[in-house]
């Protein structure tokens, strides 16, 4: 984790997901405290998701295949605009994500109260841009193609996707 990253200020939650403080987020992963998180799924109109393999710098789960665009929510942020600005910042995609699913914090989610959010791609929408300093590469999967991942080589993703993905699935896209 960069210094600027350790150093983020983050929302402080409980079981609830009731703010009760703020901390730096270094120190919010080292004492394993609540907080929050958005993952957001970009679907064309194919119904393939854009996943992301996460940079071999990422603290957490470096190399592995994750959400379209997934980060924390910042201190006083609703997950609304986490949601859009993570889309933003990890691929280049302006966009307002809508809602599908909210878990609770988990040992899954890295103790992540945790929201995904959907957003359609038009077949005239510029195609994403990972950003190469949280990036490694991306691109549209079907559904078939992420059973099949997940299916032969779980560990090739990261603990929250296979968690989302799986309840996502259930929701019945």
């Amino acid at each position: 984790m960069s210094v600027e990253e350790e150093l983020e200020i983050l929302d402080v939650v409980d079981a609830d997901d009731l703010v009760v403080g703020s901390m730096e987020r270094g120190e919010i992963h080292r004492k394993r405290l609540f907080h929050r998180s958005v993952h957001v799924f970009l679907i064309d109109p194919a119904g393939r998701i854009y996943l992301q393999k996460r940079s071999f710098e990422k603290q957490e789960h470096p190399g592995k295949w994750d959400s379209s665009a997934s980060g924390h929510v910042d201190r006083g942020e609703s997950y609304q605009e986490a949601a859009a600005r993570e889309l933003e910042e990890e691929i280049g995609v302006r966009a307002s994500p809508d809602p599908v699913l909210k878990i609770r914090a988990s040992e899954e989610t890295g103790m992540e109260h945790s929201m995904l959010f959907r957003v359609g791609r038009r077949s005239t929408d510029p195609m994403p841009r990972p950003n190469p300093r949280e990036i490694l590469e991306g691109r549209f999967f079907d559904p078939g193609e992420i059973e099949q991942g997940l299916s032969s080589n779980p560990d090739a993703f990261s603990p929250s996707f296979r968690l989302l993905y799986g309840l996502y699935r259930e929701e019945g896209d």
